[in-house]
């Protein structure tokens, strides 16, 4: 192979150079930098993928991956007029919670403001010229399209997004909306479920569990409740549906019913409502009964005797969303063991009278119901126990918890309120007015669905 050495090569005549000849190839040699050629408006991709910071250069375009959290890409420190640099969405993840990437300006103007920008659009690419120090970064193409054929899975936002293999996971612990961009029908256009309601508060007897609904798409492999409906629920692209979860209800005192305790609050997600979680019933006069609801607050306690038990699965829906409180035992006065809350697979057990007096046992909390839709096993909607009321200064157990109800008290000392975003009832109390009962725990939604 021969070689030229030379410092300049021009033409002969004429105004055009030719180098190489037809079907054949000029390289610069590796190491080796042009100038004068300009640039074409293009960037030369980097096909390694970005997945942590980086400070991009320029003529250099990156795919960036933040199915890891969120990416800081940091633009040239001193640019020249004509510099480009361009980023690309990997992995659709963008507009996904705190998976946003970060432009840092590096001290330049970027779209004529001097700040950091961010890019949240799924599916999104872009490209920024420098032009100069009053414009600065100038992004000239900012493209979402996809040419990708048409969605083969659901796209959709809203909520908390974890995953889990090839299925996405929304949750709702407040009020959000479920966005859904794509649904491909009639293939791959159905979710899986769980809407939990707000338990009830306790007063006497224990507060019932929020209702609680769950529904599994036929090909979804996590380990569903003994409660699940047997199908998902279809939804349609370009739709949003508005997410209720649902408030506890608040807690009181057996023996003051102006300290009011109220049930607990409704959760729904498109066409499934679960009910609210129902009171817990006071040792009074005028208010023994528990209040019904998804399940039912336990029996408190009056003049002429126990009073009834809220029922579950109020209204009716199937599978049943919850199951009744419990009764109150028989009393007198200061002797009794109120009636726990309804859970979401059992009846809240009934309190009992035992001599001598002051050890009258309260009820447990009915039980609650295992599902791993959110790729761990998570138990929800188990009702308080009731308080046991008992002759001070001597205290007896109260009612037990189960999976997210409050334990009831014992002697004078507050009832335990339901845990958050479990659908769990208050546990009730006994003791005098000083003292309260425990609230519901709120309730919680999550949709899951395959989207790869």
């Amino acid at each position: 192979m021969s070689k030229i050495e030379v410092n300049t090569v021009d033409v002969q005549c004429g105004s055009t150079l030719t180098l190489g000849s037809s079907g054949k190839t000029v390289t610069l040699a590796c190491g080796a930098s042009q100038t004068g050629f300009g640039r074409t408006g293009t960037v030369d991709w980097c096909t390694t993928v970005k997945t942590s910071p980086l400070t991009a250069t320029s003529g250099k375009g990156y795919f960036v991956n933040t199915c890891g959290g969120a990416v800081t890409v940091t633009l040239p420190a001193s640019p020249s007029a004509g510099d480009i640099v361009a980023l690309a969405d990997y992995n659709n993840t963008w507009a996904t919670a705190c998976k946003a990437v970060t432009l840092n300006n590096n001290s330049k103007n970027i779209n004529g403001v001097c700040g950091n920008a961010t890019l949240s659009t799924e599916g999104q690419s872009v490209s920024l010229v420098y032009v100069d120090t009053t414009r600065g970064w100038k992004t000239v193409t900012d493209s979402t399209s996809d040419v990708s054929g048409a969605p083969t899975y659901i796209v959709a936002t809203g909520g908390t997004i974890s995953t889990s293999g090839d299925y996405r996971i929304h949750k709702f612990t407040a009020d959000a909306c479920f966005a859904v961009d794509s649904a491909p029908t009639p293939a791959n256009n159905t979710v899986s479920y769980v809407v939990v309601a707000g338990g009830g508060g306790g007063a006497g007897g224990g507060g019932g569990a929020g209702g609680f609904r769950e529904g599994k798409c036929s090909s979804d492999p996590y380990t569903d409740s003994p409660l699940d409906a047997g199908t998902g629920l279809p939804v349609s692209a370009s739709t949003t549906y508005p997410i209720t979860v649902g408030a506890g209800g608040a807690g009181g005192n057996a023996w003051n019913p102006g300290a009011r305790v109220t049930d607990g609050n409704d959760s729904i997600f498109s066409t499934i409502t679960s009910t609210a979680g129902g009171l817990g019933g006071y040792n009074s006069p005028t208010t023994p009964n528990g209040g019904a609801g998804g399940s039912g607050g336990g029996a408190g306690n009056g003049p002429a005797g126990p009073g009834s038990v809220g029922s579950g699965n109020s209204p009716p829906v199937s599978p049943s969303q919850g199951f009744a409180g419990g009764l109150s035992s028989p009393g007198p006065g200061a002797n009794v063991g109120f009636g726990a809350g309804g859970g979401a697979s059992a009846v809240g057990t009934a309190g009992s009278q035992s001599p001598p007096p002051g050890t009258a046992p309260a009820g447990n909390g009915g039980a609650g119901v295992t599902t791993s839709i959110t790729a761990s096993p998570i138990g929800y909607a188990g009702g308080g126990g009731g308080g046991a009321q008992t002759q001070s200064p001597s205290p007896t157990g109260g009612g037990t918890a189960s999976q997210g109800g409050g334990n009831g008290a014992s002697g004078d000392v507050n009832g335990i309120s339901g845990t958050v975003n479990t659908g769990g009832g208050g546990g009730g109390t006994g003791a005098p007015s000083s003292y309260t009962s425990g609230a519901g725990g709120s309730g919680i939604v999550v949709v899951r669905y395959k989207f790869q």
